[in-house]
C-alpha cells in the first residue's frame, strides 16, 4: 500500500515526537542545581558539562580496562562548512551548533535527524563573514536552546522541536564584530560575548538576557571608550587611567570571544578578556599603560554585571596574548589548605592558579616555551618581559606565537589524578612593525592589516610548529606528562572517571590515554580532522563518547602548508558527529584519502612583477581563509590549484558575488587592477611549486584514477576499529 507525500510528512513527525517523548519521560530540568552537579554523568548538558568547566565525566563503564572495545555505534554527516565545536547531549539527544550556526538535534541512541534549525545567517552576514568561520557551540536551560550567530544575533530555540522562541541582535550589525563562541547559562539569564577585535575597531563587551523573554539585564564593557563621552561605571574610569592617547578611535579590543565561567559558590561570572585592537600598542596606546581590562580574568556580579575582581595575565598587551581561553573552576590543597582556585593557561605560555575569593596569583609558571617573559613577579603580580620584546627597538623572534601555548581548544581537569590536560602549541612569530607610522596608518579594512604589522609574503614551512598534550599538575606548577601530537594545532580534551583523556589529532586520529601515565590507550582513525572537543553521557547504564570531525576550518586551517600537510580538502572530506559505545558494530563511511593541491602552472598567463608586488598587499583580504603564500589549509579551496584565476571574468564574478551559503564573502570594492593584481599573485605562488627554477614544466602526464581511502602511514588499517597496543 503506497503512502503520500503528506502522509510521510505525517509519519515522520509521529516519529521524531515519539523519541522526544521516550526521551524526556524522566527529563531532566536542566538549571542551576543540574549544572552544579558534579556526580551524575548522564548529561552533558553545558559546554564544560558543568558550571566548574573541567570538561570531566564521572562515568565509568567506558575505562582503562574496557576502551580497547570502544567501537564506533553511528555516524552522522553534517551540512556545514566548520565543524570544530562542542555537542550537547541532554536525555538521550545530542544537540549541535556548528557552521553558520546551523543546529543540528540528533537521536543519540541511533544517529537519526530530529530536527534542524537553520537561521539563514547568509542572507544577513555582509561583510562580517570576513572576519570569521562560524559558531562552537551552544547552552542548553530548562527545555531551551541559545545559540550566537555569525552576524551577531543571540536566538532562543525550543529544544523539543527546534523552532524559534527568540532573537536579539547583540552586536553592530554593520562593523568586523560576529558571534563564534558559546553562551552561558545561570540564574535564569544567558550571557553571550563576541570577537573581531583584530579586524577592525571593536570595543568588547558582555551581555546578559533574561532566558523566558530575551530582555537585556545587564551590560559590561570590558576597556573604556571616550572619556569625553563619560564612563559606564568606576570600573571604567580606572581602566581609562591605564591606557594613553586616544585608544577609543581604534576600538581597544578586549572581546570576550570565548571563555566565560559562572561560579555558583560566589554567584560571579568570570570573563576571559582579549586582545588589544590594534595589536601593536604603538597605535593603541602610544605612550605604554597596563590596558585594563585587556588579556584579563575578570569576576562580576552574575545578577547586576557589577565588577568584583580582575586579575591582568598580560598588561599592555603587545602580541595578542590573550586570556580568552577556559577557566576552571577546582578546591586544590595547596599547602595543606584546601582552597577555592581558578585554572587558567592564557595564550601568554604561562598557568595560572588563582584565588577565586579575591583573585589574588596564588602560582604562575610556564607551561611551554616562552622567551616573551623570564617569570611571573610574585609581588606584583606581573611577568618580567625580556629585552625588546615589545620590539621597541626592532623586530623581535617569541615564543609563543599570537596562537600561544595554549589557545580555543579545551582544557580538560580530573579530580581523580588532579591535573589539567592542556592541548599546547610550540610556535614563535616575529614581531616587526617596521615602516608603521601610527599617525599616517591606512589598513584595508576588515583585514588581518588591522594588527598594526606590515603585510608580507610567505609561507612558513610544514614543521614551524608542533604541539603536544600536557598533563599539568597545577599544585606543584610542573608537567606530569607530555605526548607530541602532529602539526601546531591538536584538539580539545575530555577527562573521564574511567581514567581516560580523550583527544582528536588533525591527522584524523582520535586517541584515549591513560590519564596518569600518558600511556596510549585506543586509537581511531576518522578519516579527516577531529579537532572538536569530545564529549561523554550515558542513556541507561550504557555510556557513549562523541565527537564532531571535519576539514581543518577556520585558525588551524590558516596556516599554510602547516594545516595542508594533512591533506583535507573542504571541498571533499566530511563533517561528520562520530559516536562510539563499547561493542560497538558501525563502519566509517567510505571518505576519500587525503588529498594534496597540485597548483597550475597556467602557461598562457604572463605574470607582472609589478602586480605581485600589489597583490601581496591585496591578499591580507583573502589570507585568512585561502592561506598564508596562498597555500590553503582546509578552509577553503586552494586557488593555486584552481582553473578560477586563470580566468579573469571567472574570477572577478566570483569575488565580486560571493558565494555565501559556503562562506565566500563578496568582495564588491575591488577594482579591475585590484583583482587582476590577486590574480597575478596566485600564479606566482603557484609557479614557485611548478617553476622551481623559473623555467615551464613540461606537459601534465595522463590522469591517474586515484586509489580508494589510504590513510597516512600508520600501524593500522583506516577506519579500524580496533585499539592500539599500549606503549609499555
Amino acid at each position: 500500500m503506497g503512502h503520500s507525500r503528506g502522509d510521510m510528512r505525517t509519519l515522520r513527525h509521529v516519529c521524531i515526537a515519539a523519541v522526544f517523548a521516550c526521551a524526556t519521560a524522566h527529563a531532566a530540568t536542566i538549571d542551576n542545581a543540574a549544572l552544579s552537579n558534579e556526580t551524575d554523568g548522564h548529561n552533558w548538558a553545558a559546554y564544560g558539562r558543568t558550571f566548574s568547566e573541567t570538561h570531566y565525566s564521572p562515568l565509568t563503564e567506558v575505562n582503562r580496562e574496557t576502551v580497547a572495545r570502544l567501537n564506533l555505534a553511528w555516524t552522522r554527516d553534517l551540512d556545514v562548512t566548520n565543524n570544530l565545536a562542542t555537542p550537547l547531549a541532554v536525555d538521550g539527544v545530542i544537540y549541535v551548533a556548528s557552521g553558520y550556526s546551523f543546529v543540528h538535534a540528533i537521536d543519540a541512541k541511533t544517529g537519526a535527524v530530529l530536527w534542524r534549525y537553520d537561521p539563514e545567517v547568509a542572507k544577513v552576514v555582509g561583510t562580517k563573514l570576513r572576519t570569521g568561520w562560524g559558531i562552537r557551540g551552544l547552552a542548553f536551560w530548562k527545555g531551551r536552546l541559545f545559540v550566537g550567530t555569525h552576524d551577531g544575533r543571540l536566538v532562543s530555540l525550543d529544544a523539543k522541536k527546534g523552532t524559534l522562541i527568540w532573537s536579539v541582535q547583540t552586536i553592530d550589525s554593520n562593523d568586523g564584530t560576529f558571534i563564534s563562541g558559546p553562551p552561558r547559562v545561570f540564574n535564569d539569564k544567558v550571557v553571550i560575548g563576541f570577537g573581531g577585535a583584530d579586524f577592525g575597531p571593536a570595543r568588547g563587551y558582555v551581555t546578559a538576557y533574561d532566558t523566558a523573554t530575551g530582555k537585556q539585564v545587564w551590560r559590561w564593557w570590558t576597556v573604556p571608550g571616550d572619556p569625553a563621552k563619560g564612563f559606564e561605571n568606576p570600573a571604567m574610569e580606572m581602566a581609562a587611567k591605564t591606557w594613553t592617547g586616544e585608544w577609543w578611535k581604534y576600538g581597544g579590543g578586549g572581546t570576550v570571544w570565548n571563555a566565560m565561567t559562572y561560579d555558583p559558590e560566589f554567584n560571579r561570572l568570570y570573563l576571559g578578556t582579549g586582545n588589544g585592537d590594534p595589536w601593536n600598542w604603538k597605535i593603541r596606546s602610544p605612550g605604554g599603560g597596563d590596558n585594563l581590562f585587556l588579556c584579563s580574568v575578570v569576576a562580576l556580579n552574575a545578577d547586576t554585571g557589577e565588577y568584583v575582581w580582575h586579575y591582568q595575565t598580560t598588561p599592555g598587551d603587545s602580541w595578542d596574548y590573550n586570556s580568552a581561553m577556559d577557566m576552571t573552576l577546582a578546591t586544590l590543597n595547596i599547602g595543606g589548605t584546601p582552597r577555592k582556585v581558578l585554572l587558567h593557561a592564557p595564550k601568554n605560555g604561562f598557568f595560572y592558579v588563582i584565588d577565586r575569593v579575591d583573585g589574588k596569583l596564588i602560582s604562575a609558571e610556564k607551561l611551554g616555551k616562552v622567551t616573551w617573559a623570564t617569570k611571573v613577579d610574585m609581588a606584583t603580580g606581573k611577568p618580567i618581559l625580556t629585552p625588546n620584546a615589545r620590539y621597541e627597538n626592532g623586530p623581535v623572534t617569541l615564543w609563543p606565537s599570537f596562537q600561544g601555548v595554549h589557545n580555543l581548544y579545551a582544557q580538560s581537569f580530573s579530580p581523580r589524578t588532579g591535573f589539567t590536560y592542556v592541548p599546547t602549541i610550540e610556535m614563535s612569530a616575529t614581531y616587526d612593525d617596521t615602516g608603521i607610522d601610527p599617525k599616517n596608518w591606512h589598513p584595508l579594512p576588515l583585514s588581518i592589516q588591522y594588527a598594526g604589522f606590515p603585510f608580507s609574503d610567505g609561507d612558513a614551512p610544514a614543521d614551524a610548529g608542533k604541539s603536544f598534550l600536557t598533563a599539568w599538575d597545577p599544585v606543584r606548577q610542573r608537567p606530569q606528562w607530555q605526548v607530541p601530537t602532529p602539526g601546531p594545532h591538536n584538539g580539545g580534551t575530555l577527562a573521564t572517571a574511567g581514567d581516560l583523556v580523550f583527544q582528536g589529532q588533525a591527522d584524523g586520529y582520535i586517541n584515549a590515554y591513560d590519564a596518569t601515565s600518558g600511556r596510549k590507550l585506543w586509537s581511531f582513525y576518522a578519516a579527516t580532522a577531529a579537532l572538536g572537543t569530545p564529549i561523554t553521557f550515558s542513556i541507561g547504564k550504557t555510556q557513549y563518547v562523541s565527537i564532531l570531525t571535519g576539514p581543518m576550518h577556520g585558525a588551524p586551517g590558516g596556516f599554510g602548508s602547516m594545516a595542508a600537510q594533512f591533506g583535507w580538502d573542504p571541498r571533499i572530506h566530511p563533517r561528520r558527529l562520530l559516536t562510539f559505545v563499547l561493542d560497538g558494530k558501525a563502519k566509517l563511511p567510505p571518505t576519500p584519502p587525503p588529498t594534496f593541491a597540485k597548483p597550475l602552472d597556467g602557461t598562457e598567463m604572463t605574470v607582472d612583477e609589478a602586480l605581485v608586488k600589489e597583490g601581496i598587499q591585496q591578499w591580507s583580504r583573502c589570507q585568512l581563509c585561502h592561506g598564508p603564500g596562498a597555500v590553503a589549509g582546509g578552509t577553503a579551496p586552494d586557488l593555486r590549484a584552481s582553473t578560477i584565476p586563470l580566468n579573469a571574468a571567472l574570477f572577478s564574478l566570483t569575488v565580486r558575488t560571493g558565494i555565501e551559503a559556503r562562506g565566500m564573502p563578496k568582495f564588491l570594492e575591488l577594482s579591475d587592477r585590484e583583482l587582476d593584481a590577486l590574480r597575478h599573485y596566485i600564479r606566482y605562488r603557484a609557479r614557485l611549486v611548478t617553476r622551481p627554477d623559473g623555467a615551464a614544466p613540461p606537459p601534465p602526464p595522463a590522469p591517474v584514477t586515484e586509489k580508494p581511502e589510504e590513510p597516512p602511514t600508520r600501524d593500522k588499517p583506516p577506519g579500524s576499529l580496533e585499539s592500539t597496543t599500549p606503549k609499555q
